[in-house]
């Protein structure tokens, strides 16, 4: 049995990226949830050499870092990366370009799943990293023929960029239609409803995040339990 030590969903965009694939992949495994704020690094405390999540645990091993988790799983089980070498290398370098690059998209648009927001502006970076997203989003559906990017199958790749699609949904990302059909694809699966009822229904606020939202943009509905604010306009 594996232990995946992750943080708030409506916030932890890098634990959604384990939790996803592995439950789209039926690997068995025990959630551990830590809530961000004050107690944070407390509560992380000997779990995580970086004091982050996500982290697994797993014979007496910790594996950390989403990327170094989808490998160390890919070790073990099948399904992880494609069979089809040109999809896997593929799918490796668009993995690897999400987890090392989007910085703009990261920055303006935290990750909040309860959340709509209109944002104050889109910067040119904002701007470049929607293009390439959609360029990239496009290729992989086009060149392996979908529904997932690498293939039939939901993979490490997808996992990647499953929290991407709460952002679009979140900020109201404007995508080509291929690839906005291909983010409604990943919010459809078993794995991600799960994942968003469960951050609608979480009752902590972290203050760093809600403030990186508040300076990206207005929330104009709240969707999470407790919250005060419905639709507006």
């Amino acid at each position: 049995m594996y232990d995946l030590y992750i943080g708030n969903k409506n916030y932890s965009s890098w634990s959604l990226r384990p939790w996803a694939l592995m439950s789209e992949l039926g690997i068995a495994f025990e959630e551990v949830n830590h809530v961000f704020g004050p107690g944070f690094a407390r509560s992380i405390a000997g779990k995580s050499p970086t004091a982050r999540v996500p982290a697994l645990h797993h014979d007496g091993r910790i594996v950390w870092d989403s990327l170094a988790i989808m490998e160390y799983l890919a070790d073990r089980h099948g399904g992880v990366w494609p069979t089809d070498a040109d999809a896997r290398a593929w799918a490796r370098c668009a993995a690897a370009e999400m987890h090392s690059g989007f910085q703009a998209l990261r920055n303006t648009c935290s990750m909040s799943c309860g959340v709509r927001v209109k944002l104050h502006s889109q910067p040119p970076a904002l701007v470049k990293d929607i293009a390439r997203l959609g360029e990239l989003w496009t290729e992989g559906l086009r060149r392996f023929g979908g529904p997932f990017l690498a293939g039939r199958d939901f993979g490490a790749v997808d996992a990647f960029f499953c929290p991407v699609a709460f952002r679009v949904q979140s900020y109201g990302l404007e995508l080509p239609a291929e690839a906005a059909a291909y983010a409604r694809r990943l919010l459809a699966t078993n794995s991600m409803k799960r994942w968003y009822d469960a951050a609608l229904a979480e009752p902590y606020r972290d203050p760093e995040h809600e403030d990186e939202i508040a300076q990206a943009g207005k929330i104009v509905q709240d969707l999470r339990v407790g919250a005060r604010t419905a639709a507006t306009t």
